[in-house]
């Protein structure tokens, strides 16, 4: 359903945002303000600012930033049209009326809501009664406690054919087959046609609700307790229930992942179980499939890179490794997976029981980034001793970054796979006069040939010595158009980001304005330039930045800004490349020149001389970056 702006702006004109937020916040009156200690993170002392004139609340540790309706479908965990209606409902305003087909859609999943909700207390009455104590057996040599068995809600299905059907006849056998709770044997065949009576789907099976992102129940799943397939039992798709768009538990994680910044992806219910009974309560599980995209997406908008931790066995792997494959897709600046392995043989409750929850968060701390696993994935999948398996690594390469959409991304990865390709295979043995490999193979990376083919290592990375950007007028120029730019035009902020932070700026007031503009581009999902002042408060820094924002203030390609957002991009990048190449030349060159004093001779001379080189032509494009006519 479509909301109109007006309705938006109105909505939150008649909310007041510190009585909303004081209903499960400590607020406290601050001149015009209120604050408190941030509820999105750990903290003692209050950073959390809410502003009732405004309708923002902003977070100056750790960047949460929003206003009514992102507090609720942030720290409450709402769907985007659940926490406007429930907003609207306390302001005494009419949510707009919904098509007469969506309508109808809302009240049969209302009614379905309600057989799930009866069909979870018949599972729990179940597993406390006679028929349950092989279920109460079995949770108890799992090690379940008590506790645990009420959060996640256990539940236990008669070992009968029509156990539910009898007890939940109030609701009408067509809307049970459509909850998924009972199967029809003959629904393929018509109505005229059947014969056979429809029946119970679970039947002697240990329960678990599955519930949506606000904690209703929309599906079951069941674990058989004695011998048979299949082991697991989920319920089918239905009106409420899309196993490919639903994660196990969380409703739970959710929360969680935002007091401890990370998600965990485990296989399967019990693992998700074992790992929230020992303190881990960030952990979800796909449901008996893969990990789909509309998983990985759901993840995202938890944390930025959830760790997938299966298990170490083949099975377990090959899952990993589709995972990482359906994400390549999906991936952009900032946003990725991470993989942690178990030992082989062991699940999680395995290894917290063994050696406990310590042994666990090792597992987690030593995670792989994704280019990590996928390169190593590939290495080891065949022999690579013939040119012709060689050549077929570097076609598997190929199509993992052709599959990545995100140009930039993709650049890097093509960069890090051909770099570690070229140093695996075509790195020269010392006796060539090239780079000594290692023991076992490796070889030293970075190292190119020059015109004569002759193997030179790489520059010196920038050291602490080095000087900082800015201290030439042309860099201050320069500098100061790129910022006003990406001022003006936030969301090219964070498809340079990785270049930005490696910035190191002479000037703190721009230094400052560029560390805050980084910092808010990885804690909102959408950097606005309002935002950003916000952000900044009061002082220097903020009084810069409004000077940036004058309509006669230079700014980078602003013509261009507006017609070619790609090209707006590359001029950016390259400006940033310049600008970072300047004080890392200059220690290139001055350990050049030192070596070429101290011994003098054709190799020393060539490199103090190709350096040299380097540095002017770097000088000669900072020059016509930053007398160009596009700044003005």
């Amino acid at each position: 359903m479509s909301l109109s702006p007006a309705f938006l702006d109105e909505l939150r004109m008649r909310t007041s945002l510190s009585t909303l937020i004081g209903r499960t916040v400590k607020v406290t009156k601050a001149g015009r303000e209120y604050k408190a200690c941030c509820p999105f993170h750990n903290e003692k002392t209050p950073s959390f600012t809410i502003n009732d004139e405004k309708g923002f609340y902003h977070c100056f540790g750790c960047g949460a930033h929003g206003d009514a309706i992102r507090w609720m479908t942030d720290q409450r965990g709402l769907p985007f049209m659940e926490a406007v209606k429930e907003l609207a409902a306390t302001a005494g305003m009419d949510v707009p009326a919904p098509d007469p087909h969506m309508a109808k859609r809302a009240e049969k999943a209302k009614g379905l809501h309600d057989v799930m909700v009866a069909a979870q207390a018949l599972f729990e009455e179940q597993l406390g009664g006679i028929e349950g104590a092989e279920a109460r057996d079995y949770l108890k040599r799992r090690g379940i406690s008590e506790a645990t068995r009420r959060a996640f809600g256990f539940g236990y299905s008669a070992d009968s054919n029509g156990k539910l059907k009898g007890a939940l006849t109030e609701f009408g056998e067509p809307m049970l087959i459509e909850a998924g709770l009972l199967i029809d044997p003959d629904a393929s065949e018509g109505e005229k046609a059947r014969k056979r009576e429809s029946y119970d789907r679970f039947r002697g099976r240990l329960m678990l609700p599955i519930r949506d992102i606000r904690g209703r129940v929309i599906a079951f799943g069941g674990r058989i307790l004695g011998q048979g397939e299949p082991k697991y039992l989920n319920s089918p798709d239905t009106p409420l229930f899309d196993k490919g768009r639903t994660l196990y538990n969380i409703d739970r994680a959710s929360p969680a992942s935002r007091q401890s910044g990370r998600v965990i992806v485990v296989e399967g219910y019990m693992d998700v179980i074992a790992l929230a009974q020992a303190g881990f309560g960030e952990a979800v599980a796909p449901l008996g499939t893969a990990l789909t995209e509309h998983q990985i997406q759901r993840l995202w908008k938890m944390v930025d890179v959830p760790i997938l931790c299966f298990d170490g066995d083949a099975a377990g792997q090959k899952a990993a490794i589709r995972a990482a494959t359906r994400a390549l897709p999906l991936l952009r600046p900032g946003m990725s997976l991470a993989f942690a392995t178990l030992p082989a043989g062991q699940d999680p409750d395995d290894l917290i029981r063994a050696e406990g929850p310590v042994a666990m968060e090792k597992v987690l701390s030593v995670a792989e980034p994704l280019v990590e696993r996928l390169w190593a994935h590939e290495q080891n999948a065949v022999p690579l001793d013939t040119p012709e398996q060689r050549a077929a690594l570097k076609q598997r390469l190929g199509a993992i970054t052709d599959a990545i959409a995100h140009p930039d991304v993709r650049a890097h990865y093509v960069q890090i796979f051909r770099q570690r390709y070229d140093a695996l295979f075509f790195a020269r043995q010392a006796s060539g006069g090239g780079p000594r490999h290692q023991r076992g193979g490796g070889a030293r990376q970075g190292w190119q040939r020059d015109r004569r083919g002759n193997w030179k290592p790489p520059l010196p990375p920038v050291g602490s010595e080095a000087r900082a950007i800015g201290v030439s007028g042309m860099e201050q120029r320069l500098l100061r158009a790129v910022l006003a730019s990406l001022l003006r035009h936030p969301e090219q902020i964070m498809l340079h980001r990785e270049m930005l932070s490696a910035l190191h700026i002479g000037d703190s007031a721009l230094a400052g304005l560029l560390r805050a503009m980084v910092t808010a581009s990885f804690t909102q999902e959408t950097v606005e330039t309002e935002g950003l002042l916000t952000i900044l408060g009061q002082g220097e820094v903020y009084n810069m930045a409004k000077g940036m924002l004058r309509a006669d203030t230079f700014t980078f390609t602003p013509n261009r800004m507006t017609a070619d957002s790609s090209r707006v991009s590359r001029d950016l990048e390259e400006a940033i490349r310049v600008m970072a190449q300047g004080p890392e030349l200059e220690t290139a060159l001055a350990e050049a020149t030192r070596r070429a004093k101290e011994d003098l001779n054709e190799e020393t001379f060539a490199e103090q001389q190709r350096v040299h080189r380097m540095k002017m032509d770097h000088d000669r494009r900072l020059a016509e970056l930053a007398q160009s006519e596009d700044i003005v």
